[in-house]
């Protein structure tokens, strides 16, 4: 069951269940589909459900982790979209496993790190656990309504969370 975005909670918490409700959507956008849909290219630059859900996993170990100088697994390169496509030797249970375990490095992070301390993102500046949840919270939302519109055109299914 999703969880709600407490009324009256603490930043913090608001922030880190904000983006969790996000993260299930991504998940649940591939609930029911078989490897061929997950795996089709949706879009003329070969956008893909899979391709996202693996783009969101490199982009949770690499804000959360590699910016606060936390242990993480190896990435695709980012530089040539390799984090977006996906490779004939990957299964769907592999990038899912990918991404599930990007969120427990990115859970740990956030459970461990106060919304102030720093890191030092990938181009060189400083930000804080906050500004990361922020920007995570944004891109997440914003490719799980990338997933919205390309499980529509699959088999026409629609909504934004479970059970609506």
């Amino acid at each position: 069951m999703t969880r709600r975005v407490p009324l009256t909670g603490g930043e913090k918490e608001s922030l880190h269940i904000s983006l969790d409700r996000h993260r299930d959507v991504v998940l649940w956008k591939l609930d029911g589909l078989d490897e061929e849909q997950l795996r089709r290219p949706m879009t003329p630059s070969g956008t893909s459900l899979l391709g996202l859900v693996k783009h969101l996993a490199a982009v949770e170990y690499g804000w959360f982790c590699e910016t606060f100088g936390r242990e993480m697994e190896p990435l695709p390169d980012l530089e040539d979209d390799a984090d977006m496509r996906v490779e004939p030797g990957e299964s769907a249970a592999d990038i899912v496993a990918f991404y599930g375990r990007a969120r427990e490095a990115a859970d740990r992070a956030i459970d461990e790190l106060a919304l102030d301390d720093l890191g030092t993102a990938w181009f060189g500046d400083a930000v804080s656990m906050r500004w990361v949840l922020i920007h995570m919270l944004e891109e997440t939302a914003r490719h799980a309504g990338h997933m919205d519109i390309l499980r529509e055109l699959l088999d026409g299914a629609t909504g934004d969370h479970p059970g609506t």
